[in-house]
């Protein structure tokens, strides 16, 4: 790493001069359910709230800004799966300068429109963001627009140090800071700024289990790339950690962690309920955490902040999503139930069901299936449930009365 690209605090508070007019002064708000869990203050940084819904406006805009007039006149280009593309749009268009976005094939259509109406010019290329980066790599050759980064340049990393800054000032006895991190812009911004201002206070990074370049490029000193990634968390699934971000990471943050996909859900379906937050999956990585990992293991000692990194989730995705938290929560039973093919047999079953408190929220009545004999039927089920303990009761009670019961994931 040059002296160029190393990030230190008059960098990351020309940045703060640079962004904070432009963007917004994101919330810190409190999370009972979380503190209760923990035993310690906890409070979510809400940069779901940010402008174009995530925390990528700071960096791309303070990219941006810095570029000399020459090749602001070329435009720029950017990769990304939506937050960052949305972040670079925005930032472009506010500083007057035309972007061009390469996007994934797969990317959500709702990404895909709110970055063109923040004014970029959108091109879909490849399966994954960092195919995406490829093509975008070779406009710029090809055209001599600048690129945009999503993640490993010094002046993006200082930009995404802002919140850094944001939180201390909000929360200054914090004690811990959890990071979702994919590439590391917002990890190693966020480190950079608190080492230099709170050197006490421990920095945590969160990664999709399907995702987690991070830890394997930790332990050979260098960043690595993964073979593969499969993840609903698309804004932190990056199979690469950036060379900048990494080296200001490998020193400076406390622990890596990684969340299961079961997790994620679960943290969205609290960030709704609990803190009325739309969170998209990589945004609710920090918080899948601190409901996945016992307070020792966490290490908390006091007060935590919990960054909160986007909330831009297509409606579609997310009513699916919905549905998953519910049922890594608990709160949904699917069952498949053999029963007597007889008048008043699925009555029975219903009035069993009803007994133990459960609601029916979808029911399919078959007499097919060559595992049925005859004079059998099976009917599937799914139950509203009022968490795990219910779950087993219902089984438990349904077994008892002598049902056969296959319980589905």
């Amino acid at each position: 790493m040059t002296a160029m690209d190393r990030i230190g605090l008059d960098r990351i508070e020309a940045a703060a001069k640079l962004v904070g007019p432009a963007v917004r002064r994101t919330p810190l708000i409190a999370a009972r359910v979380l503190a209760e869990r923990t035993g310690v203050e906890v409070r979510l940084k809400c940069e779901n709230l940010q402008r174009t819904g995530s925390f990528k406006p700071r960096g791309a805009y303070n990219r941006i800004a810095n570029l000399p007039e020459t090749e602001r006149e070329r435009g720029v280009v950017a990769a990304s799966a939506g937050n960052h593309a949305q972040g670079v749009a925005w930032a472009a268009s506010t500083l007057g300068i035309d972007s061009t976005v390469f996007m994934p094939i797969g990317a959500s259509l709702p990404k895909l429109a709110a970055t063109r109406a923040y004014g970029a010019t959108v091109h879909q290329a490849g399966e994954t963001v960092d195919q995406s980066l490829v093509a975008a790599e070779e406009f710029a050759e090809q055209t001599g627009a600048t690129l945009i980064h999503p993640f490993d340049h010094p002046d993006i990393v200082a930009g995404q140090a802002t919140v850094g800054l944001e939180l201390l000032e909000q929360m200054p006895d914090v004690q811990t800071v959890i990071v979702p991190t994919g590439g590391g812009g917002l990890l190693a911004g966020v480190a950079v700024a608190l080492e230099h201002l709170a050197p006490h206070v421990r920095v945590v990074g969160v990664q999709a289990a399907r995702a987690a370049a991070w830890p394997a490029s930790l332990a050979a000193g260098a960043p690595v790339a993964l073979d593969g990634m499969s993840t609903m968390a698309d804004g932190i699934a990056v199979g690469r950690p950036g060379d900048v971000p990494f080296a200001h990471v490998a020193d400076r943050v406390s622990r890596i962690l990684t969340v299961d996909e079961d997790a994620i859900s679960r943290a969205m379906l609290l960030c709704m309920e609990r803190a009325k937050l739309i969170v998209e999956p990589a945004g609710a990585a920090a918080v899948a955490a601190m409901m996945t990992y016992p307070p020792a293991e966490l290490d908390i000692t006091g007060p935590v902040c919990a960054i909160l990194s986007g909330g831009n989730v297509d409606p579609l995705l997310l009513t699916r999503l919905i549905g998953h938290g519910l049922g890594a929560a608990g709160r949904y039973l699917v069952l498949r139930v053999t029963i007597s093919d007889r008048p008043g047999s699925l009555g029975r079953l219903l009035a069993a069901i009803g007994g133990t408190g459960a609601s029916v929220f979808e029911i399919t009545h078959s007499r097919a299936g060559a595992w049925l004999a005859v004079d059998e039927a099976e009917v599937s089920l799914t139950l509203e449930t009022r968490g795990p303990a219910h779950r087993d009761e219902v089984i438990d009670a349904l077994t008892g009365t002598g049902y056969a019961v296959r319980v589905q994931d």
